[in-house]
């Protein structure tokens, strides 16, 4: 709660491989996991969170090698589960570059709903061990499997434009507030 002055939602949080995040459209409607180590708030209550579209998004990630970085958006969005929890993100700033704008407009998908825009039937959801809101296929995937070490793979958890690679994650850290009125 004390980053970058606080107020912060976690939406999603990954720090060890304790809980399996290749899930079916169900259980990220719902949420899954423990709040304090591996967890996915839920779509129905992120949409829930962000339907005043005030709000701002920061992304901590961590490397294995100890390295930290992060990505703030000033408007992050979801919408309902009829629109297929359709993300709007922009307004990029922070150490880690930009990989989550390549995502704006995209449907949510996972192992059991493929809502991407990957041409020849590909299922992105499948094909990297995840759920996010893919387009051909992904430049992040913070709900991919989680790695022990710093592989390199779009199927784990990356942020590609960070290290110019797609180098698994460590730790990953979602978070949301109301916009802070300047």
């Amino acid at each position: 709660m004390t980053t970058d002055e606080g107020g912060w939602t976690v939406i999603q949080k990954r720090e060890d491989g304790d809980v399996d995040f290749f899930r079916t459209w169900k259980e990220y409607k719902h949420g899954f996991g423990n709040a304090s180590k591996n967890y996915w708030i839920g779509n129905d209550a992120i949409h829930a969170l962000t339907r005043d579209q005030n709000q701002e998004l920061r992304v901590d990630l961590r490397r294995y090698n100890g390295e930290q970085g992060y990505a703030k958006y000033t408007t992050f969005y979801i919408g309902d589960e009829n629109n297929k929890y359709t993300i709007t993100v922009s307004g990029y700033s922070g150490t880690a570059n930009d990989s989550l704008a390549y995502h704006n407009g995209m449907r949510f998908s996972t192992k059991d709903q493929d809502n991407d825009a990957s041409e020849n039937d590909e299922d992105c959801a499948i094909r990297y061990r995840g759920a996010w809101w893919y387009r051909w296929c992904l430049k992040s995937n913070l709900n991919g499997e989680y790695a022990q070490t710093a592989v390199i793979g779009p199927r784990y958890p990356v942020w590609r434009f960070w290290m110019n690679s797609y180098e698994a994650l460590k730790k990953t850290v979602m978070m949301i507030r109301h916009k802070k009125i300047k």
